[in-house]
């Protein structure tokens, strides 16, 4: 199989990375617009099977012209370009994946092409992240041992090893993502009825071995697709694990309006955006640079099987690979992507259209891949009332 991995930052790269270590996978094309840095990846790697390919995603010419020469299309650009991705995959008649973007509407715009994608015999997967992603996978899984499934709980949380600073916390991705979705409301179902909740609101403690208590609270775009998914059940959350404070010194500045997109001030005679001047303060002090990171994971899923009442938990907690470098961020989000573009090359998925991960990836085998490559996740079983 040949896929095209489109946008060589963090995850990009690290989808290649493992991609090449397969034996299934002839080719590998690496694309980005910033070609110099994929050739120092591509160089550090030392792989024959990569190939680097300049691309300027907003041209559709040179999209489609990649597009033409492989099995399988990653989607890592920014998720705003996920639409249009989609769309040119149809069109040319090719798989793809991304990595996510619920907030502004962008996953639902995938999943709108499902007629389509039937039509031409290809299959598109939105939101392989990790939050939504691997979270959608996991549940699935878990409701898919259930007869009826009446309770799904989520919390994930991309934290420091050793927190420091204001916030105790550093980005991996932009922090445009971080300001959505702590700004904009989460969904929830409580009772059966889906309604919306305040971001960083209800702040709860969550405790995983090593990092002590932590807190855990509402944010934005988490439940994704899960609501179409499980229409029928009863509850349904999402939250963010944080180290203890940090969502109440956060809310600070959303309820200041300092991380909304239309607050625009006007600094001497200058219209200026308070966000990108908040990004731009922030991001230096927040990048995690060379420091370690960790990736928490909770899923809960409740329900009855065989008049039983049962209740399918999985939880991980990964760290960055000192070895290779790479963060746990991106060995959750890349080797999920990898391995699902595999699954679809490989045939192991053969449905075709558009499907949220919860209904079309095998849990089973997406959690021993994961194992493979040390990234393990550990489901439980508890049985009674």
């Amino acid at each position: 199989m040949k896929v095209a991995v489109l946008g060589a930052g963090l995850m990009g790269k690290e989808a290649a990375r493992d991609l090449v270590l397969s034996p299934n996978v002839e080719k590998v094309l690496l694309c980005d617009l910033d070609v110099g840095q994929a050739n120092m990846f591509k160089e550090k790697l030392q792989n024959a099977k990569i190939e680097v390919l300049r691309l300027d995603a907003n041209e559709d010419k040179e999209i489609i012209a990649i597009m033409k020469q492989v099995d399988v299309v990653i989607n890592a650009l920014f998720y705003s370009f996920n639409e249009k991705i989609a769309k040119l995959a149809v069109e040319t008649g090719v798989h793809s994946i991304d990595l996510g973007g619920h907030i502004g509407g962008a996953t639902d715009a995938v999943l709108s092409l499902e007629e389509k994608a039937k039509e031409k015999g290809v299959t598109l997967i939105p939101d392989l992240g990790v939050a939504p992603g691997m979270i959608n996978i996991l549940a699935g899984h878990g409701a898919s041992k259930l007869d009826k499934v009446s309770g799904i709980h989520l919390y994930v949380g991309g934290i420091p090893v050793e927190p420091e600073g204001v916030f105790q916390y550093n980005i991996v991705f932009s922090l445009e993502g971080v300001f959505d979705h702590y700004t904009d409301a989460s969904h929830v179902i409580r009772d059966g009825k889906l309604i919306e909740v305040e971001s960083l609101s209800e702040i709860e403690p969550i405790f995983f071995p090593e990092y002590g208590e932590l807190e855990a609270f509402h944010t934005a775009g988490g439940t994704s697709t899960l609501p179409k998914s499980f229409p029928n059940i009863d509850t349904l959350e999402y939250k963010t694990i944080r180290y203890k404070g940090h969502a109440d010194k956060f809310k600070l500045l959303v309820d200041l309006g300092l991380t909304n997109k239309k607050t625009i001030v006007n600094v001497n005679g200058n219209m200026v955006k308070a966000r990108d001047v908040l990004k731009e303060v922030l991001t230096p002090k927040l990048l995690l640079g060379d420091k370690e990171d960790a990736v928490l994971l909770r899923v809960i899923v409740t329900g009855m099987k065989d008049g039983e009442n049962i209740t399918y938990s999985y939880e991980m907690a990964t760290k960055k690979d000192k070895r290779s470098g790479e963060t746990a961020m991106a060995r959750a989000t890349a080797n999920t992507i990898s391995i699902v573009a595999q699954m679809i090359g490989n045939g192991v998925i053969t449905k075709r259209g558009v499907y949220p991960p919860e209904l079309i990836i095998p849990g089973e085998l997406y959690m021993k891949e994961m194992a493979a490559r040390g990234v393990d996740i550990i489901e439980t079983v508890e049985r009674g009332e």
